[in-house]
């Protein structure tokens, strides 16, 4: 049973009981630190803005580079979710696939008339 449901049991304990919260936590099995916990909602808006500052001046910037250039900016987040935004601006470029050239029929090579005399470690 997830954390959220036995909080809300514990919630209604104490509506209902004169119950303290380390009691309606310990009837629904519920520890005192997750009872407390307040999820931190992570604001993106200045990944974003730094993001859209350097793909506005270098317009081929993959994310490598982009990344690099956060990282000089002395900012310390995370790659992962520095790409999950640059994704989500999509600003994720195509990868482009190395062009094969197409095999060409090698000419045969011609068979010499007559065996050369070998002077000097070389055939003439």
């Amino acid at each position: 049973m997830p954390n959220k449901a036995r909080k809300v049991w514990a919630l209604k304990l104490q509506e209902n009981h004169p119950v303290t919260i380390i009691m309606s936590g310990s009837i629904v099995d519920l520890n005192c630190c997750a009872y407390c916990y307040q999820p931190k909602l992570q604001d993106d808006s200045v990944i974003m803005s730094v993001l859209g500052a350097i793909t506005d001046r270098q317009l081929r910037c993959g994310f490598p580079k982009c990344f690099n250039h956060i990282r000089k900016l002395r900012y310390k987040w995370n790659h992962k979710r520095v790409y999950w935004v640059y994704c989500q601006l999509k600003l994720n470029l195509r990868v482009k696939r190395k062009q094969r050239i197409p095999p060409q029929s090698p000419e045969r090579q011609s068979v010499p008339n007559k065996l050369g005399v070998l002077v000097n470690g070389f055939y003439e």
